[in-house]
C-alpha cells in the first residue's frame, strides 16, 4: 500500500508540500507528471496534472528519494506546490483515485521509518517533540534527544546487561565448570553498578518532562479574590470570566504561556470555601487535586479574607507563593501571621507590583528546570521503563547472592527487555500506536 498526505501546515501558504511514499510512488508521480521520473534528491520543475485530462493543475517542484535512501527507506517523493487551499485539494483528490493509494495515518511517515530501522524510537518521538516545540528549551531539548544521545546512553546499558546475562547463563549452562572468580565476582559488581546509574538518571527531578509539557502553576484562593484576573493579566488577554459574583469559575482554566523561554501551563481554579452547590463542590475538589499535582501553587488571598484556619494552612508550603491582592483597598491591619510566608503585596486592578510575582515566578522557574544531570528522560514511558528495570535488577541481585541462577537470569533478561523499550530494540507493538497517534497527519 502507498500512502500520501499533505506534510506542511493546513490552510494558506507560499509552499504547499504532499509526500507519497510506498512501493507505487513512482508509477504514482508518472501519472501526475509528463516525461521521466526527475534524479535523487535533485529539485526539478515539472507540471502536474489531472490524470483523467491532463488538466493542469500547478507547476512545482518534485523531488524523488528512491528506498531505501529515503526517510521511510521506501520509494518517497515529494511534491511541492503553491499552497492554496484549492490547488492542494486537486493534488490530494487525484492521489486517491489511484488504486492502492490512500491518505495516510497521522504519524504513518516516521511510524514506517522506525519499522524500516531507519530510526529509533527515541528520535521517533523527538521528531514529534519538535514539531509541537513552542518555546527555545523545547526546540533545545527534541534536538538534543534527535542527536541520539539518550539513544547511545539506553544502548550502552543495555549492552552491559546482556554482557552479564551471557555470564550467569554460562554458569547455569555449565555448572560443573568453574568460571574464573572475577566473572562471578563481577557479575555482582556490575549489576549494582549499572542499577546505581539508572537510579541517578531516574533523580532528575522530572526536568525532561516539564519541559516537554510544560510547568504546571495552579492559582488557588477563595472566590472573588482576583484568581481570574491574574490569569487574563499573565495570559495577557481574557481566557477567564471575571466578575464580582463569588463562584464564577466552576471548572479549571487552562493557559500555555512562554516566560522568558519556559513553557508553562497556569491554571485558574474554583474558589475554596464551603458550598453546599454540588457543582461548585466538584469544582473545588478539581481545584485542589490541581494544587497537589502542580509544580507551583499561587494562593491568591485579599487582606480581609486570610484565615489559616482552613485550606491556607494545608497549601502553604516550598511549592507556593502567597500573593496579597487588592491593597488599593488598604492593607494596614493585615494579620501580621503572613508576613513570615514572604508574601507579595500587589494590586492586579492597578498592576501593582506585579512585576515582583513575575520575578518569583521565574527563580522558581530557573531552579525546577536545572538539573545536574543530562536530561535523558522526556516521557513518562521512558520513565516507567527504568523504574521497571531497576525493580527487576534488585530481584535479580537478591536471587543472583542466593545462587538461585535461573530464577536471577529471568529477572536479568526482564530488566534487558524493559531498558529495550525505550529504543525500540525489541517488539513494542503494543506502545507504537500511542506515540506515533501524537503527530500530525503527514509526518
Amino acid at each position: 500500500m502507498t500512502i500520501y498526505a499533505l506534510s506542511s501546515g493546513p490552510g494558506v501558504s507560499g509552499i504547499a508540500v504532499i509526500r507519497v511514499s510506498g512501493l507505487q510512488t513512482k508509477k504514482i508521480i508518472l501519472t501526475l507528471v509528463n516525461g521521466e521520473m526527475p534524479s535523487p534528491k535533485v529539485a526539478t520543475l515539472k507540471k502536474f496534472n489531472k490524470i483523467n485530462n491532463s488538466e493542469l493543475i500547478d507547476e512545482g517542484i518534485l523531488l524523488w528519494f528512491p528506498g531505501p535512501e529515503s526517510y521511510t527507506g521506501e520509494d518517497m517523493a515529494e511534491i511541492h506546490v503553491h499552497g492554496s487551499i484549492a490547488v492542494v485539494r486537486a493534488i490530494l483528490e487525484q492521489l486517491s483515485k489511484i488504486e492502492n493509494c490512500r491518505l495516510a495515518e497521522p504519524g504513518e511517515f516516521t511510524k514506517i521509518a522506525f519499522q524500516n530501522e531507519k530510526i529509533n524510537l527515541l528520535k521517533a518521538e523527538s521528531i514529534s517533540d519538535l514539531i509541537s516545540a513552542e518555546t527555545e528549551i523545547q526546540r533545545q531539548q527534541a534536538v538534543k534527544i534527535m542527536s541520539g544521545r539518550s539513544s547511545q546512553k539506553f544502548n550502552s546499558l543495555r549492552e552491559k546487561l546482556l554482557k552479564i546475562l551471557s555470564n550467569v547463563e554460562a554458569k547455569i549452562d555449565f555448572p560443573e565448570e568453574d568460571l574464573p572468580e572475577d566473572v562471578i565476582k563481577n557479575i555482582k559488581i556490575d549489576s549494582e553498578k549499572i542499577r546505581n546509574e539508572i537510579e541517578t538518571i531516574l533523580n532528575d527531578q522530572k526536568v525532561g518532562e516539564r519541559i516537554r509539557e510544560g510547568f504546571k502553576i495552579a492559582i488557588l484562593g477563595p472566590t472573588n479574590a482576583g484568581k481570574s484576573s491574574l490569569l487574563n493579566y499573565l495570559s495577557n488577554r481574557d481566557v477567564a470570566i471575571v466578575s464580582e459574583i463569588a463562584g464564577t469559575t466552576r471548572d479549571v482554566i487552562e493557559a500555555h504561556l512562554n516566560l522568558d523561554g519556559y513553557p508553562v501551563v497556569i491554571s485558574d481554579t474554583a474558589g475554596i470555601r464551603e458550598s453546599k452547590d454540588e457543582i461548585e463542590k466538584k469544582g473545588i475538589k478539581l481545584a485542589l487535586k490541581r494544587a497537589e499535582d502542580a509544580d507551583l501553587n499561587i494562593i491568591v488571598i485579599e487582606p480581609k479574607s486570610i484565615d489559616f484556619t482552613g485550606f491556607l494552612n494545608d497549601l502553604v508550603n516550598e511549592k507556593a507563593i502567597i500573593v496579597i491582592n487588592k491593597i488599593d483597598l488598604g492593607y494596614k491591619n493585615i494579620n501580621h501571621q503572613i508576613e513570615e510566608f514572604n508574601p507579595i503585596f500587589l494590586s492586579i486592578k492597578n498592576e501593582t507590583n506585579l512585576d515582583e510575582l513575575i520575578n518569583r515566578i521565574k527563580d522558581k522557574l530557573k531552579n525546577k528546570f536545572v538539573s545536574s544531570n543530562e536530561t535523558l528522560i522526556t516521557r513518562e514511558r521512558h520513565r516507567q521503563s527504568l523504574e521497571a528495570c531497576v525493580y527487576n535488577l534488585k530481584n535479580f541481585e537478591i536471587k543472583n547472592s542466593k545462587e538461585e541462577f535461573d530464577k536471577a537470569a529471568e529477572d536479568l533478561r526482564l530488566a534487558t527487555r524493559h531498558l529495550g523499550m525505550i529504543v525500540g530494540k525489541v517488539d513494542v507493538e503494543e506502545i507504537l500506536g500511542s506515540i506515533f497517534s501524537d503527530f500530525c497527519i503527514g509526518k
